[in-house]
């Protein structure tokens, strides 16, 4: 099984940068395709971005296309999320998922294993 901890959350003001780290242990990090997602209060979780095991494939949710990079160090066990032009409407919780398959998915119920979560919060 994989452990999974994200950090890198925090308060930005609107249009600012943040970058989300996501650590992996306890499993053959490059098996795993990896996810990311979020969940705002009242809100289901979201799907924002994913890269796939092997090839590092990635794909982006329609908020995330244009201002979101996901990308992968295989030598840290460590998977990124770079968010570029942040708007209050990112606010949320953020999770660092992981499942081992090569398909890319949006839907959380397919991702086996989650992180704790770190908060991002836009301010206007």
């Amino acid at each position: 099984q994989v452990q999974l901890v994200e950090s890198g959350g925090g308060l930005v003001q609107a249009g600012g940068s943040l970058r989300l780290s996501c650590a992996a242990s306890g499993g053959t990090f490059n098996s795993y395709t990896m996810g990311w997602f979020r969940q705002a209060p009242g809100k289901e979780r979201e799907f924002v971005a994913a890269i796939r095991r092997g090839a590092s494939i990635t794909y982006y949710g329609d908020s995330a296309k244009g201002r979101f990079t996901i990308s992968k160090d295989n030598a840290e066990n460590t998977v990124y999320l770079q968010m570029n032009s942040l708007k209050p409407e990112d606010t949320a919780v953020y999770y660092c998922a992981a499942v081992q398959t090569s398909i890319i998915s949006t839907t959380p119920l397919v991702y086996d294993y989650w992180g704790q979560g770190t908060q991002v919060t836009v301010s206007s």
